[in-house]
C-alpha cells in the first residue's frame, strides 16, 4: 500500500490521524483486556485501549504504549508479560500519557530518568572503567604528559575494561581479576604485572576515597595467577665497537637519521631528543625538561646536557633548517619514537635507539674512559640514596665535558671530519 507521499492530496497528517483512527477502531473493537483474557488468547496482538497493546507470543509476551509526538508515531515499551502484569502495564501507560499531555516526549523523558538513576548510582558506586579514569586524573600532575607518554591506562584498556570495566567496583572480585589475568599472566607477564600495578593503585585510592573495594582483592587476585620466573630481555644495544660505522651510515640520511645521530652523541633518551626545541640550548648546554626525563614529574629535575663539538654541529645544521624543534617532520611535530625505530630495523641494524645508552656504557667499562658516577651521571641515572642525593647537589656538568668529547671524538672517527659542519646531518 503506497504511503501518504505516494498519494495526490494526502498528506502525512492525514496519514497519521488516519492511523489513529484505525487504533480507536481496533481497541474498541478488541476492548479492555483481563488477567484471564490474556491467559486465554492465542499469539497475537492484544489492545487494551488508550494505545495500550500486547504482543503475545507462546507463553510470554510484550507490552507496547503507542502514541504520537511531533506529528510521529512513537512506541514505547513497557515490558514483558507476565513479569509486568496487565495492571502495572496501565500504571505505566498513565504514567507516560501524563507526560504526554506536558507537551513532552515520553521516551525522551524516560531516557533521561535512566541516565540520572544510573549517575546517581556510579556516584556511590562507580564501575571499574569511571574508577581508572578519575584515579589517573588525580594523578596526572605526577606523571610525565599528564599520564600519556607512560600510557597509563594501555594495559588496563586493552586486557581488563573490555571484560570487566563496566562492572561497579563494589562487585569484582578476586575471581574476576583472575579471570582477565590469567591470558597474559604468563605470555605478556610484563605487561600483566602493570596492569595489576594499575589495578592495585586504583582499588587503593577507590578504598580512600570511601567506595566499597577492597585493595586485598588485587593481592589475592594476584596470589592465585601464581607465581612466574620471568626473565626480562634486555633492549638489543649496537655493540660500541659498531658505533661508529653505524653513526657514519646514518650520515645525510634526513631528520630521523639526524635525531638518531643525535642521541647517540648525547646519550638522552628518545622522549628528550624527539621534543628538542631551539630555546633549551644555550651556549653548549642543553637543559632537558624534567617532563621528558624518566621517572615521576616532581621528583625528576631539569637535566643539564654539555654538547660535544659534534653534537653542536647537528645543533647548528638544524637550526639553518628553521623551526622550532630540532627534530620536526613535515607535520610541524617531532619525529616519532616508533619511527626512530623503524629507521634502524630499516637498515638492518639489529640494536635500537634506546641501547645506545648500553653501548655507551659498555664503551666506558671496556675502556676505562671514566669513573662510575660521572657516567651513571651522564646517563642521567639517580646515585646514592635520598639522604645523599640531598646533600650531594652537583650534576658534574664540568666533570662530563671531557667524557662526553672523548665518548664524541670515538664516534665520528669513521667520518674523519668531527669538525665539518654538515647541513643534512
Amino acid at each position: 500500500m503506497p504511503s501518504g507521499g505516494d498519494r495526490p492530496g494526502v498528506t502525512q497528517s492525514d496519514v497519521t490521524v488516519a492511523d489513529q483512527m484505525a487504533d480507536q477502531m481496533a481497541d474498541q473493537i478488541m476492548g479492555n483486556l483481563t488477567a484471564v483474557a490474556i491467559r486465554k488468547a492465542g499469539p497475537g496482538r492484544l489492545g487494551d485501549g488508550k494505545g495500550l497493546e500486547l504482543h503475545k507470543g507462546d507463553g510470554a509476551g510484550k507490552w507496547v504504549w503507542r502514541y504520537s509526538f511531533a506529528g510521529k508515531r512513537r512506541q514505547m515499551g513497557l515490558g514483558t508479560w507476565p513479569d509486568v502484569s496487565l495492571a502495572d502495564a496501565r500504571a505505566q501507560r498513565d504514567k507516560w500519557a501524563s507526560v504526554l499531555t506536558q507537551g513532552r516526549d515520553p521516551i525522551t523523558e524516560r531516557r533521561a530518568e535512566i541516565e540520572a538513576a544510573r549517575a546517581e548510582i556510579e556516584r556511590d558506586d562507580p564501575t571499574l572503567e569511571t574508577l581508572a579514569r578519575d584515579v589517573l586524573e588525580s594523578r596526572k600532575a605526577t606523571l610525565r604528559n599528564d599520564g600519556k607518554a607512560g600510557r597509563w591506562l594501555s594495559p588496563l584498556e586493552r586486557h581488563i575494561f573490555p571484560k570487566i570495566g563496566r562492572k561497579p567496583i563494589s562487585t569484582i572480585r578476586q575471581h574476576d581479576l583472575k579471570a582477565v589475568l590469567a591470558p597474559i599472566w604468563r605470555t605478556k607477564h610484563p605487561t600483566a604485572e602493570k596492569a595489576i600495578q594499575r589495578l592495585r593503585i586504583v582499588f587503593r585510592q577507590g578504598k580512600l576515597m570511601g567506595y566499597d573495594c577492597d585493595p586485598f582483592t588485587v593481592e589475592a587476585a594476584q596470589h592465585m595467577l601464581g607465581a612466574v620466573i620471568h626473565t626480562p630481555e634486555p633492549i638489543p644495544a649496537t655493540p660500541w665497537q659498531d658505533i661508529p660505522d653505524l653513526f657514519a651510515r646514518l650520515e645525510g640520511r634526513g631528520t630521523t637519521a639526524a635525531c638518531l645521530r643525535f642521541m647517540i652523541l648525547t646519550l638522552v633518551r628518545a622522549s628528550g631528543c624527539r621534543g628538542a626545541r631551539f630555546y633549551e640550548i644555550e651556549g653548549d648546554v642543553w637543559t632537558v625538561p624534567a617532563e621528558r626525563m624518566k621517572g615521576q614529574v616532581g621528583k625528576v629535575r631539569d637535566f643539564r646536557v654539555p654538547l660535544s663539538d659534534a653534537a653542536m654541529e647537528i645543533v647548528e645544521a638544524r637550526r639553518a633548517l628553521g623551526g622550532d624543534y630540532l627534530f620536526a617532520v613535515y607535520s610541524g611535530n617531532p619525529v616519532s619514537d616508533a619511527g626512530l625505530s623503524k629507521f634502524m630495523r630499516d637498515m638492518g641494524e639489529s640494536g635500537r635507539p634506546h641501547g645506545f645508552r648500553t653501548s655507551f656504557r659498555t664503551w666506558v667499562q671496556d675502556t676505562d674512559a671514566t669513573g662510575w658516577e660521572v657516567s651513571e651521571t651522564v646517563l642521567a641515572h639517580t646515585i646514592g640514596g635520598r639522604v645523599e642525593r640531598s646533600y650531594a647537589r652537583s650534576d658534574m656538568l664540568e666533570r662530563r665535558r671531557p667524557v662526553m668529547q672523548a665518548w664524541a671524538d670515538y664516534v665520528t672517527v669513521a667520518t674523519g671530519a668531527a669538525n665539518v659542519v654538515r647541513l643534512g646531518c
